[in-house]
């Protein structure tokens, strides 16, 4: 039995098309270089699988049915589609990935990212982009896990898989920070282990899957309250819901206008170093768009534009 997808080939709509541009069997059977009675035959075939007619032959000038005009409509998207797809196909064949998937970690600067991504975009790739919004240690393991062909924001002194490939991005410091209102505002410093674990902390949660993820400056019994990502930290900091170390650039704007106040730890300075990662699939292995990446990495200004929190949206 013939279906539909037998006889909706691309020959057959550019057919139809013929048809409904002439107005006649015969005139499109000459423009396609077929006999009358072939082409005939071929539209009641297509007609017959489809269980519809597609022209009214009524009167002497062949006219398209509203199931034939839907049909030619549908059909011309998915000719412009079919090339695309041929287009795709020839230059993915050039060296470029069907997709590339980034795990981009919540210390990483968003603005600069989408900078990034049309920067990316404007060199027309047939390569479909996708980011993953990770924290802490889930950056890394969407790599490992090959959910991700690369990883901005590793915390370097994570342990990398054999297989992978990474390098500096750069150092972030950060400071402990709480709210105007919080009763640590007004502590003495430097402030001791003992004193701050009396109060909750804000944490963010890490995305790992399996495990029980990383945790950055937190203190053994100390309550905890998970926010998502880093604007909910800081906003919840501000609030006083609790205390935590934040990104100094990015903390900095609320300590001017007063709406948080850093203090001293006896603690040795808190700085987080960071990396990029990939997975090393062998020498000469690597796909045009992640080489476009690697090299945009190699940039002093780039890599510090990602780590920088001061930049704002919009």
């Amino acid at each position: 039995m013939i279906t539909p997808r037998d006889v909706l080939t691309p020959s057959s709509l550019a057919m139809l098309q013929a048809v409904a541009t002439t107005g006649s069997f015969a005139a499109a059977a000459r423009a396609s270089n077929m006999v009358p009675s072939a082409l005939t035959y071929r539209v009641r075939i297509i007609e017959d699988a489809l269980d519809v007619l597609l022209f009214d032959r009524s009167s002497r000038q062949a006219r398209l049915t509203e199931a034939g005009k839907e049909l030619l409509r549908e059909g011309a998207r998915l000719l412009v589609d079919i090339d695309a797809v041929a287009n795709r196909v020839k230059r993915v064949a050039t060296g470029w990935e069907s997709q590339l998937t980034i795990s981009v970690d919540s210390i990483i600067n968003r603005v600069t990212m989408m900078e990034l991504c049309e920067a990316f975009f404007a060199l027309n790739p047939p390569t479909r982009l996708k980011l993953r919004d990770e924290t802490l240690s889930g950056t890394l393991e969407a790599l490992t896990s090959g959910q991700a062909d690369l990883a901005l924001g590793v915390v370097l002194d994570a342990k990398v898989t054999v297989g992978l490939q990474r390098r500096p991005l750069g150092t972030v410091g950060f400071v402990l920070a709480v709210g105007a209102n919080h009763p640590l505002a007004r502590a003495s410093e430097p402030l001791s282990d003992d004193l701050i674990r009396n109060y909750r902390a804000v944490a963010l949660a890490d995305s790992v899957e399996r495990g029980g993820g990383l945790t950055v400056g937190m203190l053994t019994g100390q309550d905890v309250f998970t926010v998502s990502d880093m604007a909910a930290k800081v906003d919840a900091q501000i609030r006083g819901l609790g205390v935590g170390f934040l990104p100094k650039s990015l903390a900095q704007p609320y300590i001017d206008s007063g709406k948080l106040v850093v203090k001293r730890v006896e603690r040795a300075d808190h700085e987080l170093r960071f990396c990029y990662a990939w997975r090393d699939s062998g020498k000469g292995a690597q796909g045009r768009a992640l080489q476009w990446w690697l090299e945009q990495m190699q940039s002093a200004v780039s890599r510090a534009a990602l780590l920088d929190a001061r930049r704002p949206v919009g």
